[in-house]
């Protein structure tokens, strides 16, 4: 139910954004860190750079000063259509474990409603590949992660049976994981 044309304005948008909001932050962050010239191997560090947009409860999308309002309202639209994905994937989940329709939905709603948003990543060229590792080996905490991956960049890997397994990048797609929570 997400259309190709949604999925490359979404991609465009956030990478524009990248290099015209974050991409000089980043830099000077790596600066003001010494990270360009690191010589041993770090491991408490995510070479990513992020900004949040919580969509429920309550919106924060105005509250992130440098969105243009293209970005703002695709990125709504984008919303909208994974909030409708990952309600379908929860009913499916239900008929498949036997259960009502709507119960793991109910389960996670919440006194003020569900939370949901999105976690937009960018991973800049490092400068030390062989010691800083991208993102440290960890667990997505929620119910029901829909990942945007970038087509062009691998480096998506999940742990199964004490092996990282490559997620090649699939243009067009929404990769599902489940989460702590659900699992």
């Amino acid at each position: 139910g997400i259309s190709h044309e949604l999925m490359d304005t979404v991609e465009r948008l956030t990478k524009e954004h990248y290099r015209k909001c974050m991409e000089q932050r980043f830099k000077e962050m790596v600066a003001s860190k010494g990270l360009d010239v690191v010589q041993s191997e770090i491991k408490d560090l995510d070479w990513e750079s992020t900004f949040f947009l919580r969509h429920l409860p309550v919106s924060n999308m105005s509250e992130i000063p440098d969105l243009r309002d293209d970005y703002r309202k695709v990125m709504k639209e984008f919303a909208a259509k994974l909030e409708k994905l990952a309600e379908h994937l929860l009913d499916l989940l239900c008929e498949n474990l036997g259960l009502e329709k709507g119960y793991i939905k109910r389960v996670f709603y919440g006194s003020k409603g569900p939370n949901f948003g999105t976690k937009v990543s960018n991973y800049p060229p490092c400068p030390k590949p062989d010691l800083i590792k991208g993102l440290r080996a960890h667990t997505d905490a929620g119910g029901i992660i829909l990942l945007f991956q970038d087509d062009k960049v691998s480096g998506l890997q999940l742990l199964k049976d004490d092996q990282w397994i490559d997620v090649p990048p699939m243009r067009h797609s929404i990769v599902i994981n489940l989460g702590d929570q659900l699992e």
